[in-house]
């Protein structure tokens, strides 16, 4: 027997001598428990030099908590790899040493299962990864296979240990990963969740549709109330729409990886890149409140949604929090170092062109799509707190994120106040009524309990 562990042995029969119950440091610490979490982060110039309170207070806020978490949309490396013939809207990829900003501002955890995780090949994720680890950031929803890129990934604080699982309903086809049954090497890439999309239409649309259907097929479709017609399938109803549904194998292999995470973990995060929307962009598509509640029953602590670029409603399911998005937490997407042939080719422009003139032609000088629509520089930091192993509350800070600032400015997070506060907890309130959650708003700040 060693002395260490005749020192440890003496101490415990110490303990008992003088009627004390020996103590696991760990649980003697764990309450309260903060996480922080964010939205999406595409980083792309230092955060550490920029001094203004409302910044540098945001970034302590991060710091504070005992783990924070963001997703990672961006991709690290000098080009080794060629861009892959279709990206997730813009070949992202940032200067390898910006990532230590990500840890300066305190992130821990970050998810990289997103649709911009393939823009630059397999190669180019996995260069990523490397850069990822030597940070010291734990990520996950990318990997070699399927299998791998579905583990959960573990993140050990003093006073809780906690899981991440990472997953993406919205992806490039090449970027899902894959298995292998030994016969070939399996297929690098990210944790995909796939859905079904139905297509609801009147009895007499569904009557019509099956007539074009015949003409062009030259056979008769199936009798029924469902037609499966040019990649869609369409099914009959009262009121036209659309119903989307989860790819049930993913949602068992992933409720898997979620129940035995939850074995081994104190909190377990499940976090999902989801741009599919309902109604509108402001409401998840049908199958991702499915998705949510599912991975809770698994055993998850929090799922944590981003992607559309806006925020979404929050939702208390059996005492867990479900925020359905976060929107930006760092949106500096307009300045890209270099950005492939393609890009230009979309606006016919020439050899010539320089970057600014890519965003000029994209953005219309500004007047469309995310320089024009102040809903996308509004997101909050939600900021969750566990005694032990129970939800106590959600907290909601606003943020904006420089809205018609300068190209070379916005994108980068403060705390709101005052008017701008007030704006976007009222969004989220109303968001969350849907789902059944109250925000209560005190000292510029939201507040969600069980």
């Amino acid at each position: 027997m060693t002395f260490t562990r005749v020192a440890i042995g003496s101490a415990l029969l110490g303990a008992l001598v003088l009627g004390q119950t020996p103590v696991d440091g760990r649980q003697e610490g764990r309450a309260p428990f903060t996480l922080v979490l964010t939205g999406d982060s595409i980083i792309m110039q230092r955060l550490s030099v920029f001094t203004e309170p409302a910044f540098t207070g945001l970034m302590d806020m991060v710091r504070n908590a005992d783990a924070a978490f963001t997703n990672l949309e961006t991709l690290f490396h000098d080009y080794e790899a060629p861009p892959a013939h279709q990206s997730g809207g813009t070949w992202m990829r940032t200067d390898p040493p910006i990532l230590k900003e990500l840890v300066w501002a305190g992130f821990d955890l970050v998810s990289r299962a997103n649709n911009h995780a393939g823009d630059f090949g397999p190669l180019a994720s996995q260069i990523t990864s490397r850069y990822v680890r030597d940070a010291g950031l734990v990520e996950a929803g990318v990997g070699n296979s399927l299998n791998e890129a579905r583990e959960a990934k573990f993140l050990e604080t003093p006073k809780a240990r906690v899981a991440l699982i990472s997953a993406a309903s919205t992806f490039t086809p090449h970027s899902r990963a894959g298995n292998t049954r030994g016969d070939m090497p399996a297929r690098p890439g990210l944790s995909a969740l796939r859905f079904d999309t139905t297509y609801i239409v009147t009895p007499e649309r569904l009557a019509d549709l099956k007539r074009v259907a015949a003409e062009l097929s030259g056979q008769a479709p199936a009798a029924g109330d469902t037609l499966n017609f040019g990649g869609r399938r369409y099914a009959s109803g009262p009121v036209p729409g659309v119903r989307t549904e989860p790819n049930q194998e993913d949602v068992d292999a992933i409720a898997r990886v979620v129940r035995s995470a939850s074995t081994l973990a104190d909190i377990v995060i499940v976090s999902l890149h989801c741009h599919e929307g309902g109604v509108d962009r402001s409401v998840p598509a049908d199958f991702i409140p499915v998705f949510a509640r599912a991975v809770i029953d698994a055993g998850a602590d929090v799922f944590v949604g981003h992607g559309p670029h806006v925020l979404r409603g929050v939702e208390i399911y059996k005492g867990k929090p479900i925020l359905y998005s976060l929107s930006n937490f760092i949106f500096q997407n307009e300045t890209l170092l270099r950005m492939p042939v393609d890009s230009y080719e979309q606006y016919a422009l020439g050899a010539e062109a320089q970057p600014s003139d890519y965003l000029d032609a994209r953005y219309d000088l500004d007047r469309r799509s995310f320089p024009s629509d102040p809903e996308y520089w509004d997101s909050v930091l939600a900021t969750t707190t566990w005694d032990k192993d129970r939800f106590v509350e959600l907290t909601l800070q606003p943020i904006t994120l420089g809205y018609q600032t300068s190209r070379a400015d916005r994108g980068r997070p403060k705390l709101a106040t005052g008017a701008d506060a007030a704006r976007i907890l009222k969004v989220m309130t109303e968001r969350s009524k849907p789902f059944g959650a109250t925000v209560t708003v005190k000292d510029g700040v939201g507040h969600v309990t069980p």
